[in-house]
C-alpha cells in the first residue's frame, strides 16, 4: 500500500530518467502530483503530459526529456518563512539558481522564487533539478 503517492511518482520519474527511458507511466494520481509535474513541465524538466482516465483509476502518462539530475519530496513538510528560503536552498539544491523548491502557500503552489517574489511562506513540498 503507498503511503505517499508523490515521493512514489517522483522516484518513479528518477529511475526512468536514470535508465534513460522517454516516458513513464504513473499510478495513482493525486491532484497536488499533476500541479507538481505542471511545475516541472513549465520549468523545462518534462515533456508533455496526458491522464487517462481507466476502470481502475487514473494512470499519469509522462514524456521524459533527460534534463532531471536529482528529484523528490522533502519530509517532513518544513514550515518556511521568507527568511529561510535560502537555508533551505542550501540543504536541498546544489548551488545557486540551479534548480527549484517547490511550496505549498496559502496562494497555492508556487517555485520559491515565486514566493520570494510575492513575500510569502509556506510548506516545502518537493526540489528539482
Amino acid at each position: 500500500m503507498l503511503m505517499d503517492t508523490l515521493a512514489d511518482a517522483l522516484s518513479q520519474i528518477l529511475n526512468a530518467e536514470k535508465v534513460g527511458k522517454s516516458e513513464v507511466n504513473i499510478m495513482p494520481v493525486s491532484k497536488i502530483m499533476v500541479n507538481v509535474i505542471k511545475m516541472m513541465k513549465d520549468r523545462g524538466y518534462l515533456g508533455d503530459y496526458e491522464i487517462i482516465d481507466n476502470k481502475k483509476g487514473r494512470i499519469l502518462k509522462l514524456k521524459l526529456v533527460g534534463k532531471i539530475n536529482k528529484c523528490g519530496v522533502i519530509k517532513p513538510r518544513f514550515s518556511v518563512k521568507l527568511s529561510t528560503y535560502e537555508k533551505y536552498e542550501k540543504r536541498y539544491l546544489p548551488a545557486k539558481d540551479f534548480g527549484i523548491l517547490i511550496v505549498s502557500t496559502p496562494k497555492g503552489l508556487m517555485t520559491h522564487l515565486e514566493a520570494k517574489s510575492k513575500s510569502v511562506g509556506g510548506k516545502l513540498i518537493a526540489y528539482v533539478y
